[in-house]
């Protein structure tokens, strides 16, 4: 019988000291691409008090051994905080993280929907989803537009307006635009 054999499961198995550090620096990451967002973009992401003085205090700080250490303090706050929700938000302001690009993508598939051939389906559906939606009257025109560009083959403007449209609901949906 080896040592591990008395552990029912993986989550018995104490973490190695390794572990440990890894993952205290994979939040003290998570902290310095928090501090590179917009204060804007801070705001959005959901975080106890005590993280965000944490934020603020960071920008005060201008010698490098002292942003050092103050990343250790927020590394060791965020052990206490929901860091893979506050990771995938952050993800979604990065436009090169896989999260940015499904977001856009589902964004793309939604456009294409309304505008093929059971875009009357495809608006009812849209619109129960998104309730918030106060201008309706120009996402239909915005679809009957894009509808005519894709019988005419040819200008795209108007499928980037509706695109453009669906993101900004999109965003303001998750909280990531005012």
């Amino acid at each position: 019988m080896t040592d591990f054999d008395q552990f029912e499961n993986d989550d018995d198995i104490p973490k190695s000291k390794t572990q440990i550090k890894r993952e205290m620096e994979a939040l003290q990451d998570l902290g310095k691409k928090l501090l590179g967002l917009s204060k804007n973009q801070l705001k959005k992401v959901e975080m106890s008090d005590t993280l965000r003085e944490a934020f603020v205090e960071a920008g005060r700080i201008k010698q490098h051994e002292a942003m050092r250490r103050h990343l250790q303090y927020i590394g060791k706050i965020m052990r206490t905080e929901d860091h893979e929700a506050i990771a995938h938000r952050v993800a979604l302001f990065d436009s090169t993280s896989a999260a940015y690009n499904k977001l856009f993508h589902q964004l793309e598939i939604r456009r294409d929907l309304l505008i093929g051939e059971n875009s009357k389906e495809a608006l009812s559906e849209y619109l129960e989803e998104n309730p918030q939606i106060e201008d309706i009257q120009l996402l239909r025109q915005l679809i009957r537009q894009s509808q005519k560009e894709v019988s005419q083959e040819g200008n795209t403007s108007n499928r980037k307006k509706l695109f453009r449209f669906l993101r900004e609901t999109e965003e303001k949906r998750l909280g990531l635009k005012e």
